[in-house]
């Protein structure tokens, strides 16, 4: 069976009755044991994902079925499913099962969606190359020396390998999109608060975001529209309508003012041909008509040490529940509860986790508060306010997705500094709240992966999405 890459042809192909969705299912199980070794789930779904397939089969006959049939989909191990283990990739919650299903779970159950199965991520979603999993790495399949992105690897690999459809991954700081770069994959993360975080196990609540992997831009605006709205468990999602992505993508034919931040491009971090491959998109851009000009964006040095006192921060508090006593990992041989909580922490919990637990708490704790997280906040705001300023007059931003392509798995994990530096592009649209697309550049000499990122404006989806479309999809 040929790798599908949209929705849409697999349901041609379930219309004509060419194939059936147990094929279809039994094709993905074998792609997933076929590349087992590239370590992407952490469990499939082999009872609940035949059974799905067995009642949506019927429904298609019937002519009943939800707009997302056909669509085998993995989610990222940090999203419950009632019923289904849940870990966060972490020794903490091993073995733990959700009690109840994330409200983007169930939606995507209730369009007639297939769950495979639940997908590797560095540990609480913390890490930028898959790397600090208790499941142990995710390797690229472009190149196995090399590392699949993170923290939503194993949803980058999955799609990458052809071993489902579609993947579910969070993107906090560029969880979905820079992994995607690695992948050649299409990551969009949209606006915050466009879709529930209800059953999102969370990481940094002010900036954790539900967002997709794909193969086209057509799944990535379908998946959009069906996940997005109102959700009476999380008062941080919007209320506003949600537009008919899938339908407006391909009908816009209106010319956009793209922007382009001179001093991503510029910086000494940037691969050469990533840069290239960049350059020669801007010139597409040109060429369909669309008005590019350079602009400057002169914060960007406090990108990243913005982004890491407020995530560690917040993770800090959000991480507090962990004790050893509620749920999860628990130590038994601690003679005190003051011994328990620190053991079942510091046994449960990973490196990189600890760090980021330990610099949050350092940073909200008395006579640092102010210096570090009030700071950090108001400098937050300062960019916010430069990227919409940035916006009124332009319609969408552009800038590379990360410095390098996938680099060799081993190679940056001991610097936590050169790790978190990687994130210098992604941060943005996550420090401002903007929605953000990274999409696929062919590949270098080597044979990696390069990427685009685009960045729109609040809730302008639609803009990202349709330019996307034309750029990659539309003849």
């Amino acid at each position: 069976m040929k790798k599908y890459t949209s929705l849409t042809e697999i349901q041609g192909k379930l219309a004509q009755k060419q194939l059936t969705l147990k094929e279809l299912l039994a094709y993905y199980f074998e792609q997933i044991e076929k590349h087992q070794h590239l370590n992407a789930f952490n469990e499939v779904f082999f009872d609940s994902a035949n059974k799905q397939a067995n009642i949506i089969q019927q429904k298609l006959e019937q002519g009943t079925a939800g707009k997302l049939a056909g669509m085998v989909i993995g989610i990222k191990d940090n999203i419950c499913y009632q019923d289904h283990q849940v870990t966060a990739s972490s020794k903490m919650l091993d073995g733990f099962v959700a009690p109840y299903s994330a409200t983007v779970v169930e939606r995507l159950l209730a369009e007639d969606a297939i769950i495979i199965g639940r997908l590797n991520c560095d540990e609480f979603a913390m890490g930028g190359s898959n790397e600090t999993s208790y499941f142990g790495t995710v390797k690229n399949a472009a190149d196995e020396t090399r590392v699949a992105g993170g923290s939503s690897g194993g949803s980058a690999v999955a799609v990458q390998a052809d071993m489902c459809l579609a993947a579910l991954g969070t993107d906090t700081g560029g969880s979905v999109r820079q992994p995607a770069a690695f992948c050649g994959n299409i990551g969009f993360k949209p606006t915050y608060g466009r879709i529930s975080r209800y059953g999102v196990i969370a990481y940094a609540s002010s900036f954790d975001q539900v967002g997709t992997l794909t193969s086209s831009v057509s799944d990535a605006a379908l998946l959009l529209e069906i996940l997005a709205g109102a959700d009476e468990n999380d008062s941080t999602v919007s209320t506003l309508p949600v537009p008919q992505y899938s339908q407006s993508i391909s009908s816009s034919t209106t010319k956009k003012k793209i922007a382009v931040l001179k001093e991503t491009l510029d910086s000494d971090a940037l691969d050469p041909e990533t840069k290239t491959a960049i350059l020669s998109a801007i010139e597409k851009f040109k060429s369909e008509g669309h008005e590019v000009a350079e602009v400057s964006f002169d914060l960007l040095e406090y990108l990243v040490p913005t982004y890491y006192i407020l995530t560690t921060a917040e993770a800090s508090s959000n991480l507090s529940r962990y004790d050893g006593v509620h749920y999860g990992y628990r130590n038994t041989q601690a003679q005190s509860l003051n011994q328990l909580y620190k053991s079942s922490r510091a046994e449960g919990f990973g490196e990189e986790v600890k760090r980021r637990i330990m610099l949050g708490t350092f940073v909200l704790s008395a006579g640092y508060y102010d210096a570090y997280y009030q700071k950090a906040q108001k400098v937050r705001r300062l960019i916010r306010e430069k990227i919409e300023a940035l916006l009124q007059n332009h319609d969408v931003l552009v800038s590379p997705v990360a410095p390098t392509p996938a680099f060799k798995i081993g190679e940056n994990v001991q610097d936590p500094l050169v790790m978190y530096m990687a994130d210098i592009y992604t941060v943005l649209a996550s420090l401002a709240g903007i929605p953000a697309i990274a999409l696929p550049l062919g590949n270098n000499k080597q044979g990696l992966p390069l990427s685009i990122q685009l960045m729109g404006k609040h809730f302008n989806e639609q803009t990202l999405l349709s330019l996307s479309y034309s750029f990659l999809e539309k003849t």
